[in-house]
């Protein structure tokens, strides 16, 4: 074999090679999403001297969400009906990973609080609510503040003044002056900081800071929980961390041996809000043994109605979804926490 043939047999295999490492290893900007976990509830929650004996279990439920590769972009476009493709700004928002990741960790913590204010309130049991500040959850391009506040901070005050409400941060700086010079005081890392900035006209057109936030408040209760999320962030367990978190704490057996799974944000007054993903968790509940799952149920407005002619609330994308993939499963529709108690109750 002449070294002309040779060299054209090692380039052709070092092409096949590259090509090979293309498909299976090199990531798309996009996202792959598919049922993921249903984990036993009771794992994740310890409260002093009310262990979890009874049988059955509470289950969070979760999606699976990996960096699409070309092989696996085709995998789940042409032969996997439960993936769903999303690009990565739909995902991310534009986050870094880092950011991304310490946002998810912050909606769970705060999901895991609202969760336990709202079982503690039910069981008639202490808790104390602290409202530290508002979160900082994205930051405008906009900003006259964007090269102080990070994604992640909480600011504590403004002009020297600490409200017990974002509304009541909002009202204040809503009434100050376009170009107002603000001073707020916020903890970053662990530490107290203070700037002060001009503020700009926000999408309502009052003034504003610039910033999407979010409540950071810390709870308080008797006895004391523990919870431990591991790596699953976001608001979506809400609903089900309180359930878990009332049958331990007041002693009352809903579950009767059943396995009962769920999602749903949380409020402080204890009402659900919808997620993303439900179809993919109706089916994870399912593969867990799931007898029951509860579905947010959030009325659609007309003007969502209006421009989203097919728009399907939570209940009825979990509903569908159990119809083809969970046969067995019953899917009940809650607007609050009350609801799904009184559902445990009375069936």
């Amino acid at each position: 074999m002449t070294n002309r043939k040779l060299r054209r047999y090692f380039l052709a295999a070092l092409a096949g090679v590259l090509a090979l490492g293309w498909f299976f290893l090199w990531p798309l900007s996009s996202y792959i999403e598919t049922p993921g976990t249903a984990d036993v509830l009771k794992n994740y929650v310890q409260v002093a001297k009310h262990p979890d004996q009874a049988a059955g279990s509470y289950r969070l439920t979760s999606v699976y969400m990996q960096p699409a590769r070309p092989v696996t972009y085709l995998w789940a476009k042409y032969f996997n009906p439960l993936a769903t493709i999303e690009t990565k700004q739909a995902v991310t928002g534009g986050q870094s990973n880092a950011t991304f990741n310490r946002v998810q960790s912050f909606y769970m913590q705060s999901a895991i609080n609202q969760a336990m204010a709202v079982a503690f309130q039910a069981a008639h049991r202490p808790v104390t609510k602290t409202y530290n500040g508002i979160y900082v959850l994205e930051i405008q391009p906009d900003s006259k503040f964007k090269q102080a506040l990070k994604v992640g901070d909480t600011i504590t005050k403004v002009d020297g003044k600490h409200f017990n409400t974002a509304a009541g941060y909002q009202k204040y700086i809503a009434r100050q002056g376009l170009g107002h010079r603000l001073t707020i005081t916020y903890l970053h890392a662990g530490k107290t900081k203070q700037v002060t900035k001009p503020l700009i006209k926000i999408a309502t057109g009052k003034p504003g800071i610039g910033i999407i936030l979010t409540d950071n408040v810390t709870v308080k209760t008797d006895p004391v929980v523990k919870v431990d999320p591991g790596q699953i962030g976001g608001p979506s367990a809400g609903l089900m961390f309180a359930l878990q978190i009332y049958q331990q704490v007041s002693g009352e057996d809903l579950r009767h041996g059943r396995e009962i799974a769920g999602t749903g944000t949380i409020d402080a007054k204890g009402r659900v809000g919808e997620i993303g993903g439900i179809d993919k968790k109706v089916v994870a509940a399912h593969r867990a043994g799931a007898t029951i799952f509860f579905a947010p149920y959030v009325k659609p407005t007309k003007t969502i109605l209006k421009y989203e002619e097919h728009h399907q609330t939570n209940y009825q994308l979990a509903k569908r979804t159990a119809q083809k993939y969970a046969p067995g499963m019953k899917v009940v529709p809650v607007k609050t926490f009350d609801d799904a108690v009184n559902y445990l109750r009375t069936h």
